[in-house]
């Protein structure tokens, strides 16, 4: 690893990327997320055995070939790598723009399109939701989105550069799609889960004491 760069080079990259997710946000074509989601779907369907051998093998095979690739190419341009892997990996002017989505009907007395709106983002019933309910539901899903969108890739970034941001997001991208306790996931996707636990343990700990500072001042 080269010390110099990654002491004087990193945070430059990652205030870029960090720049360009707020100038362009998420790309609207050809996302690679989109890309990783299909390829995930198709391995879900081939391996899943509802299993938990099974589905720490689907998620070895989805996830270990892209962050080795990762790593291999960046000894030859750090900068570029870092810059873009963490650029794809972020997602907070989407976050953002998805919180305006349900502000702004929400403050026009526009409900049931605040509702369907929030409910865009949340896991769980939002059509009888009242006006406040709305508003809690979408303030608690933009803060808890936070540490997977911003904090928790920032974080690994931080330790392992751009692989270790791209690492952080493809797993929290299959916990996202495998992490339910249905007949169907509830063995196959627990690995998925269990990974992203143990990789948002620490980070999440530290986007709550953000939160509570931020409160506080």
């Amino acid at each position: 690893m080269n010390i110099g760069f990654d002491v004087f080079s990193m945070p430059l990259a990652a205030l870029l990327a960090v720049l360009l997710d707020r100038l362009f946000g998420e790309v609207r074509r050809w996302h690679p997320l989109v890309g990783f989601g299909n390829l995930a779907c198709a391995i879900e369907k081939k391996l899943n055995q509802r299993s938990l051998l099974a589905g720490l093998v689907a998620w070895l095979l989805a996830v270990a070939p892209w962050v080795a690739l990762a790593f291999w190419l960046r000894p030859y341009a750090p900068f570029v790598v870092d810059v873009v892997l963490l650029y794809f990996a972020l997602g907070a002017q989407s976050l953002c723009e998805h919180a305006e989505a349900i502000a702004q009907p929400l403050q026009a007395g526009r409900l049931d399109e605040a509702r369907q709106r929030v409910g865009w983002i949340v896991s769980r019933e939002t059509s009888a939701l009242d006006e406040s309910g709305v508003a809690k539901a979408g303030v608690e899903s933009v803060l808890e989105n936070g540490n997977d969108a911003i904090f928790g890739a920032l974080f690994w970034f931080a330790l392992l550069g751009g692989p270790g941001a791209l690492f952080f997001r493809l797993a929290n991208t299959l916990d996202a799609m495998w992490g339910y306790r249905t007949k169907r996931f509830n063995l196959f996707g627990r690995p998925a889960a269990r990974i992203d636990d143990a990789l948002n343990w620490l980070p999440a700990r530290l986007t709550a004491f953000t939160y509570a500072s931020a409160g506080l001042g």
